[in-house]
């Protein structure tokens, strides 16, 4: 399920930037020369154009299909680093019994 969904999460993705790329600049690097005038999104040229409904359309699969993909990585995997119990963990070196290595006192005789 997850492969199927990655893959088409790439289909969504080259479809977008192709889109993106089709579309004609309006208003020049971002709005740097004083915007766009009234060719904006919110006329009645810009929402019925084809490509601007297209993105809409290819964004929202693209945040849906992205949605999806963290539920079904998530389902899939196993418990997590904090879902472990004590008892499960294995026993560290720190468990290991440790020699008495305190200092010896030098004795005459």
């Amino acid at each position: 399920m997850t492969t199927v969904l990655l893959i088409v999460q790439i289909l969504i993705a080259i479809g977008l930037t192709a889109v993106i790329l089709l579309q004609r600049s309006e208003g020049g690097a971002l709005g740097m020369s004083g915007g766009g005038g009234g060719g904006g999104m919110m006329s009645g040229r810009g929402a019925a154009n084809i490509l601007t409904r297209t993105t809409m359309f290819l964004a929202a699969a693209f945040f849906a299909c992205s949605i999806a993909l963290a539920v079904s990585t998530r389902i899939d995997a196993g418990p997590g680093v904090f879902d472990t119990q004590l008892d499960d963990v294995p026993p560290s070196i720190l468990d290991l019994p440790v020699e008495d290595e305190s200092p010896q006192v030098p004795t005459d005789g």
